[in-house]
């Protein structure tokens, strides 16, 4: 009775602290992010003062002003001139001037579960209240006169548009005669090459550096959620992963995690990314900043060291730029194709990444072989119970051969009355006698809670988990179930508050958390029989916001787990406790006699 005693007392702990963390930082904290969202949405409109061009690491960028918001995305493209994108996954435009990505759309992706909602929209003009681009350029001296940067006209001299199969070709020669040459192809997915020939037709040798970077005039209004990493995201050569959030920016410096040779760097949202992969070999700076000047804005990007190009010699240059969803195998791919290194970390996999990814992949399995995730998530849940199956067993095998003991126990608590020491020595001196272990019934508990998290991880980070329906009433596996039982299911023409919102997958996780609970007897203890019958509403409540295809697992494992514990109970031959316990909780007491 004392390990049932620890036990509750231990998950009431952690009730109180997961609902006082909501209450004190996560709640305050997404209201101050919306407030900064807003603010910052609010500036981007009024705020039309120019400024210098952001700074490469160490050196300034070539000059411009930034430009305001007050455009459409219409009016912003269509007044300059372009070279149309047209991919089975993308569609949109590259500005000749700057050859600036800053118009793409993702084809299979919308806003909505509704097939007719827009596409998603990733880059926009910066001309425009959402302004999201991606650039390449160079920085360069009086010697080798005015190189490629925002500003720059090139001239398409080869195709007229982007498709996997057919590259366009610009160039861009200078006042010292030094001639630059574009080349930019894309694959049917994602992945855009920038190869750039740089030949020199002076007498002179010249040097020049590149740059790179991902800017944005906006963050996700959206509030982060701490299992999820928003923001800058990049691997920094020998100095590794690098995750950086908005706020850290905008608080502090700008981060320079230190010269790389090898890398790469961007700005990731929870499905969608933009990423800059640098020419390999050539050693380069990183830096994720936030500036003030003019508009605000967000921008992560590089600036290698200087290369040399000879009199009447060329040098090729390539670089990558990742825009478009974080879909595992393709990001997967690109890491082995190209040779990135730590790619796909590009994707949030979390701190217990080699159980979260594994999960995925399992749930990606059945996904191809049944074509729906939420039968999926049903297996991958079998499958985890059949390899911590062992572990299981013993856990209930401990329960059962401590209820065995239980009348022991009890003559023991008799015979001790109230001292406490003597007691304890003489239940380990029982359970050493009855070869019981107390703690067998915890650790397979414990060694559960990272699966249970990366699982959680995978259903809500993963795009594949994006829009992905089940059955019935549940359309996308990574948003909450949208029923209620305020409104009787949506029988009743009104939306429930958000906090009295209730489907009916919590609730069937409640009840089968509350018949997994009353498979054991009920506490004596009027404080433990409390937390016996309150964990299973307050847990329903608790994951009425989770995603549905965690609240559907967890209902699926605890049908499990009543399965498992019955048959193993039978085994031991101790008496299984749950249809007592339901009689004996719905059944009318006596009234003492008067």
């Amino acid at each position: 009775m004392e390990n049932n005693r620890n036990y509750f007392v231990a998950i009431a702990l952690s009730v109180l602290i997961l609902i006082a963390w909501q209450f004190f930082y996560v709640s305050p904290k997404m209201e101050k992010d919306r407030i900064a969202a807003e603010q910052a949405q609010q500036a981007q409109q009024t705020q039309q003062q120019p400024g210098a061009q952001p700074a490469a690491p160490g050196q300034a960028l070539p000059g411009g002003a930034i430009p305001s918001a007050g455009e459409s995305r219409d009016q912003a493209i269509g007044k300059s001139a372009r070279v149309a994108i047209d991919t089975p996954a993308l569609s949109g435009s590259i500005n000749l001037t700057g050859a600036r990505f800053d118009d793409l759309k993702l084809k299979g992706y919308h806003e909505t579960v509704d097939p007719k909602s827009p596409v998603i929209t990733l880059f926009s003009p910066a001309e425009t209240a959402d302004g999201y681009f991606t650039e390449i350029g160079y920085i360069g001296s009086d010697a080798t006169g005015s190189v490629p940067g925002p500003q720059t006209t090139w001239t398409l001299s080869g195709g007229d548009k982007l498709t996997p199969s057919t590259p366009v070709t610009l160039s861009y020669t200078n006042d010292k005669g030094i001639t630059f040459s574009r080349t930019i192809s894309v694959d049917d997915r994602y992945m855009f090459q920038v190869v750039d020939s740089i030949k020199n037709e002076t007498a002179a040798p010249v040097s020049l550096s590149s740059y790179g970077r991902v800017t944005r005039f906006n963050k996700p209004t959206t509030p982060s959620i701490y299992v999820l990493h928003e923001g800058f995201v990049g691997v920094a050569g020998e100095h590794g992963l690098q995750e950086v959030g908005y706020s850290k920016v905008e608080d502090d410096e700008p981060v320079e995690p230190g010269k790389s040779t090898g890398g790469w760097l961007g700005i990731t949202d929870k499905y969608w990314a933009a990423t800059i992969v640098p020419p390999q070999a050539t050693p380069f700076d990183i830096r994720f900043s936030h500036f003030a000047d003019g508009r605000p804005r967000y921008q992560s990007d590089y600036k290698s060291d200087a290369v040399t190009v000879a009199p009447g010699q060329s040098v090729e240059l390539k670089n990558l730029v990742f825009a478009g969803a974080k879909e595992v195998p393709v990001v997967d791919n690109y890491e082995v194709a190209y040779s990135i290194p730590n790619f796909d970390k590009l994707i949030d996999w979390g701190w217990f990444y080699f159980i979260t990814k594994p999960m995925f992949k399992t749930m990606d399995f059945f996904f191809r072989l049944f074509g729906n995730f939420g039968i999926a998530i049903l297996i991958t849940t079998i499958v985890v119970k059949l390899i911590f199956f062992p572990l299981a067993n013993k856990q209930y095998a401990s329960m059962a051969n401590m209820k065995k003991v239980q009348p022991k126990m009890e003559e023991l608590k008799k015979k001790f009355g109230d001292d406490r020491m003597g007691l304890q020595q003489a239940m380990m001196q029982l359970y050493k006698e009855e070869k019981i272990n107390p703690l067998a019934g915890c650790w397979p508990i414990l060694i559960q809670i990272p699966v249970f998290f990366a699982l959680y991880k995978v259903i809500y980070v993963t795009i594949e988990m994006r829009h992905a329906p089940f059955f019935g009433w549940i359309q996308d596996l990574s948003a909450p179930d949208p029923t209620t039982i305020v409104n009787l299911f949506g029988l009743l023409p009104f939306d429930a508050p958000s906090f009295l919102h209730l489907g009916v997958w919590p609730i069937i996780m409640g009840i089968t958390m509350f018949l997994q609970m009353r498979m054991n007897p009920t506490p004596p203890d009027p404080t433990q029989a409390m937390l016996f019958t309150w964990m299973p509403v307050v847990f329903t409540f608790m994951l009425a916001s989770f995603p549905a295809g965690l609240v559907i697992y967890w209902a699926w494992n605890n049908t499990l787990s009543i399965l498992q514990q019955g048959i193993i109970m039978k085994r031991q031959g101790v008496k299984v406790e749950l249809f007592d316990n339901l009689k004996s909780l719905f059944s009318k007491k006596p009234k003492p006699a008067e």
